[in-house]
């Protein structure tokens, strides 16, 4: 159960009540310090008045109720599920939580960092984190172990996959602590696959997907499988492994079809669509390109990297007025996402580089790729990108008889493909 001390804490500071509102006339700031960071247990009535002040009841009689309805809602986080009904959840547990001290207590305001970041509302996912920073001393296996996994969560979305990875690997550390069902260790797994396949660690990629990918079809979870079955055909495909690949994309195709899932569809046309232009075949890579475009249920992020690469696959093929005329898509859909999230922003870049090149902004694409895609990806550690950016610097100038510029950025496009080529 959560300790009384942090308890205390936790609701004082979201009722946003100081130390002195909440001693006032019951004991001594520093006597509720050592209360709140368990340096001393008070008296039950101390804690009766203290609670009392804060509006909760010490009464366990709704515990199995609370902790009935915080499953459902923490299973509803992991699944495909509507944010009304989610929200919905939510706030029916939060109000049987402002009145009621329960040992569920804690293990829902971590899941919280889960649910703000499903809601996109990644300001208070942390501030989330650093309230329970906090309290996270006292944190027991179960707790550390979603605690660890939701701030690989938190660092994925920032794109901090390096960071992510060092957490996911403190959460699969407490597996052999605790007791979870097969499911939510699966759910790690594949977690851990994906943030090695955005590192570019591919056989590792390779080894987690499997591991989940044999629970989830035991459990004929065919959204899992699905899920699984990409993270396999884009690590397939990185080691030229096309034949696997195309199985892998395939096979999610048809669960995403069967369960009629049109993100995993767009997903997997969108994984297709990169497999094939990286195979050579352009016509087939528009192909799968163009489904996710014309599917009007798809999001901006999936239109972006869909118009974008069909910018580069037309650019290649140099048929420069549909290269044109999705370069101005793009820029339309990077203005209704100005914001431009961690995600969104990589497109931001391509659209533009090749908004420039079109131009025949020659100066102007030299700048931008030079002081600002390039940092941006060497940041990122996207080598991937890395490479064929500076390939497409390098053919720019030695286009134009600027061989020394041009040898600078072959072998700047030469050490990003070495370093994907490292597995």
């Amino acid at each position: 159960m959560i300790e009384i001390g942090s308890f205390i804490k936790l609701q004082r500071t979201k009722q946003e009540m100081t130390q002195g509102d909440l001693a006032k006339g019951i004991v001594s700031l520093s006597y509720l310090s050592k209360i709140e960071n368990l340096k001393t247990e008070a008296s039950p009535e101390i804690i009766q008045m203290l609670c009392t002040r804060l509006g909760i009841q010490i009464d366990n009689s709704l515990d199995a109720t609370i902790q009935e309805k915080c499953k459902k809602w923490y299973s509803m986080l992991f699944e495909v599920n509507d944010k009304k009904d989610i929200i919905a959840t939510y706030n029916e547990i939060q109000n049987l939580m402002d009145t009621n001290l329960t040992e569920s207590l804690l293990l829902f305001e971590i899941h919280k960092i889960r649910y703000y970041l499903i809601l996109g509302d990644f300001d208070e996912a942390l501030i989330k984190i650093n309230e329970l920073n906090e309290i996270s001393g006292t944190f027991d296996n179960l707790h550390l172990f979603y605690w660890y996994k939701f701030r690989g969560n938190y660092c994925s979305i920032l794109t901090d996959f390096s960071t992510a990875i060092y957490f996911y690997k403190l959460a699969e550390e407490k597996l052999n602590k605790i007791e979870l069902e097969e499911h939510e260790i699966a759910d790690l797994q594949y977690t851990i696959g994906v943030t090695h396949s955005k590192l570019r660690n591919t056989l590792e990629a390779i080894d987690y997907s499997n591991r989940a990918l044999e629970v989830f079809m035991k459990q004929y979870n065919f959204i899992r499988c699905a899920q699984c079955h990409i993270i396999l055909g884009i690590s397939y495909r990185r080691i030229r492994m096309y034949d696997k690949a195309i199985k892998n994309l395939n096979l999610a195709l048809h669960l995403g079809q069967l369960s009629n899932k049109n993100q995993i569809i767009l997903l997997t046309h969108q994984n297709l669509g990169h497999l094939y232009s990286t195979k050579g075949d352009p016509k087939e890579s528009i192909k799968h390109f163009q489904e996710v475009i014309q599917d009007d249920t798809a999001q901006t992020i999936d239109n972006l990297n869909s118009v974008a690469a069909l910018v580069r696959e037309y650019y290649n093929i140099q048929d420069y007025s549909n290269a044109w005329k999705f370069v101005e898509q793009g820029r339309e859909l990077i203005r209704q996402d100005s914001d431009r999230e961690p995600y969104s922003k990589h497109y931001y870049y391509v659209i533009n580089t090749y908004n420039y090149l079109l131009n025949d902004e020659f100066e102007k694409f030299e700048k931008f790729v030079i002081q600002e895609f390039i940092p941006y990806l060497n940041k990122q550690k996207d080598f991937a990108t890395l490479s064929v950016y500076s390939e497409l610097l390098a053919n720019h100038y030695e286009k134009f008889g600027k061989y020394k510029k041009a040898s600078k950025y072959y072998q700047v496009a030469n050490f990003a493909y070495k370093q994907i080529t490292n597995i």
